[in-house]
């Protein structure tokens, strides 16, 4: 491999030649081998946006020439367009603050606008931490770059696809309105009620935990940017914060604003651990749906057998036929990471030490992975489960015609002991409800007919 010296203050370091990171980039890979994770490139290119937006303010306020604003504009946008993936290699186990990530990101925008600025002929020179790193820190830079990831993320990525399950299961409520089946509580027969309604219950756990999402997510609007390295903002302006998010604001296309404290900004990571508590929460729901609909078709001759889910493959190596609900199962799994993440987040902002958490890349690393699996997730069980789920009617009336439970709707005419001494009958010696109700002479089977009617019930 070739080679080529970069400098910082510990010395020279070795770089592979084809690549735009620098001495402490370097110094960061090779010191910290630790695991497979990679800083996530949504986090890399918020950085690069936070990047792009300081030189433009720093350059509106005469602090940064035209050339070198051009410059870093230039390259912050080809990292946008995905240009430069590779040249973002550092792991998440690294400093707690993400100044290594921040410093990569430094190094590779000020290594290409050289390599621009040379290639035009300008003798010009941007250097990663005076030029690129102007009026800025890890320290805010970083958690502001860690809120903008988050936050975009939900919006383009979590947001539609729980819409687009919700739009499902909308559309099998309507089909399914009047398709009367048994209820169930606590895994034991229970009043019936329909199909839809019952459907209706995962639409709108759906609904809800977007709107929870929604709102918790506003949090993470607040930027640090402008606090620097203890939240005072030495060495920026005291309106550097304000206009930075404002810049931000116009390139994301959402409504960022600078924090009010930024001492709070740069030490508590509460808005993120706030906004994956709703994500937590739609992790929930979204375990009760899967299970519900992999009990509901299970079977399909010895279980409940209610509903029908799509034969996307062989379910067994050994058992011909078998269907499994693999959709159900890998997205509960993904759920249990969810949770795994829920309390990895929780405890690493109670962490950290006086002006700085130093826990910041675990965080948004497990955030953003939850984000991910949630969305991925909901869409794959969309496309190849919800989509393709039909009622079995036959199972359905079968089912609803056994349930003891129907004999609720007697309580108003002969009351609840005497319509459970029917329940009982009918078990114990293996009767229809009918047949119980009129060998115990409580109620004629004209009565019966005419009081029993699931239709009257749901």
């Amino acid at each position: 491999m070739d080679y080529r010296i970069e400098k910082d203050t510990l010395g020279e370091v070795k770089v592979p030649a084809d690549k735009h990171w620098g001495a402490q980039t370097q110094r960061s890979l090779e010191n910290f081998k630790i695991s497979t994770e990679k800083m996530p490139l949504d986090l890399v290119y918020s950085l690069a946006t936070v990047k792009l937006a300081a030189a433009v303010v720093n350059n509106a306020s005469g602090k940064l020439s035209d050339e070198k604003k051009d410059a870093i504009v230039h390259v912050c946008a080809e990292i946008l367009e995905g240009k430069y993936n590779s040249h973002f290699p550092l792991a998440v186990w690294q400093t707690g603050s993400g100044t290594q990530t921040n410093m990569n990101v430094n190094e590779v925008i000020a290594n290409r606008a050289n390599a621009l600025l040379e290639s035009e002929g300008s003798e010009i020179r941007i250097h990663p931490n005076d030029d690129v790193n102007m009026s800025q820190s890890s320290n805010d830079t970083f958690p502001t770059a860690m809120h903008i990831a988050a936050y975009g993320k939900v919006v383009s990525s979590l947001l539609p696809a729980i819409e687009r399950l919700a739009e499902t299961f909308r559309q099998k409520e309507k089909d399914y309105e009047g398709l009367i089946k048994i209820g169930r509580t606590h895994l034991q027969d229970a009043t019936p009620l329909t199909l839809g309604q019952e459907i209706s219950g995962w639409r709108t756990m759906l609904e809800k935990s977007g709107a929870m999402i929604k709102e918790a997510s506003k949090s993470l609007l607040d930027l640090a940017i402008g606090g620097t390295a203890v939240g005072t903002g030495i060495n920026a302006a005291p309106d550097f914060g304000d206009q930075v998010a404002e810049v931000i604001s116009g390139v994301t296309g959402h409504p960022f604003r600078s924090s009010a404290n930024k001492f709070h900004a740069l030490t508590s990571h509460d808005e993120l651990v706030y906004a994956h508590g709703a994500i937590k929460g739609l992790a929930a729901d979204l375990m009760k749906i899967a299970n519900d609909i992999r009990w509901l078709a299970s079977g399909p001759r010895s279980g409940i057998g209610e509903i029908t889910i799509p034969a996307n493959e062989p379910g067994s190596s050994i058992m011909p036929g078998k269907v499994n609900p693999t959709q159900s199962e890998a997205l509960t799994m993904a759920i249990c990471q969810v949770f795994g993440n829920d309390a990895t987040i929780g405890f690493a902002a109670s962490q950290g030490n006086f002006e700085l958490n130093v826990f910041k890349p675990v965080i948004i690393h497990n955030f953003l992975q939850s984000v991910r699996l949630l969305a991925d997730g909901m869409d794959s069980f969309n496309k190849n489960c919800a989509m393709g789920i039909t009622a079995n009617e036959t199972a359905i009336k079968a089912q609803m015609e056994r349930s003891l439970m129907l004999v609720t709707a007697l309580n108003p005419h002969i009351g609840y002991e005497k319509a459970a001494q029917i329940a009982k009958l009918a078990f114990n010696e293996n009767l229809s409800l009918k047949e119980a109700a009129i060998k115990t002479g409580y109620l004629t089977e004209k009565e019966f007919d005419e009081w029993v009617r699931p239709e009257n019930m749901v």
